[in-house]
This record gives C-alpha cells, sequence and structure tokens, in this order.
C-alpha cells in the first residue's frame, strides 16, 4: 500500500526551515554585536566581551607604578573568567528572546 504525502506538512517544515534560517542569521548578528562590560573585584580592570565570547576591549583603571604583577595578574584572570560567563549569560539571553516563540513541528 503506498504511503500517502502530506503536502501540506511539506509545505509547513520549508517554511519553518526559512524561518529558522532568518532566525539563525539574526541571532548570529545579535550575538557578534551584544557586548557586556565585566570588572574584576577590586575594580581595577575593565574587559568588554561580546555574547560570542570575543573580547573587544580591556582597561585598566588607576596607576601600575605601585601594582604588584601577580595581584594584577590575578585580577585579569578574574575579570576574564567572569567575562566568559558573562557573555555565555548574555548568548543564552538572546537566544531567548530570538528562538523563544518558535515551536517545533511536533507542536502544531
Amino acid at each position: 500500500m503506498p504511503r500517502e504525502i502530506d503536502e501540506a506538512w511539506i509545505d509547513e517544515a520549508i517554511e519553518r526551515y526559512r524561518r529558522l534560517d532568518i532566525l539563525r542569521a539574526e541571532f548570529d548578528k545579535a550575538v557578534a554585536s551584544h557586548v557586556v562590560s565585566v570588572h574584576s573585584p577590586d575594580d581595577s580592570v575593565e574587559v568588554l566581551v561580546t555574547a560570542a565570547c570575543d573580547i573587544t576591549d580591556v582597561r585598566i583603571r588607576g596607576s601600575l607604578q605601585h601594582r604588584n604583577a601577580t595581584e594584577l595578574a590575578r585580577e585579569v584572570q578574574a575579570v576574564v573568567t567572569n567575562a566568559t560567563e558573562a557573555a555565555r549569560w548574555a548568548r543564552d539571553k538572546l537566544h531567548d528572546e530570538i528562538f523563544g516563540a518558535f515551536r517545533s513541528l511536533g507542536d502544531r
């Protein structure tokens, strides 16, 4: 017995794929352009990071003349770790905003 082809379902699947492709491009653009500012625990180092986890700027506040290199390295390490977490958080938020209303074919 031949299997019936649900052309309406196929058309809907194609349209959903196109919509998903558009949403994916929108997400990629948003992730690349969304920047989060993160500060070290002592507020001496600021890192700007995109939701794609690209560090775009590092700013040192205050004078380095009397700064212990080990302490500064510790602050940089802490802020870079926090920047990674902040980028992940921003990426998840953007994903929820862009794909939140997108339902699967099984939900129709």
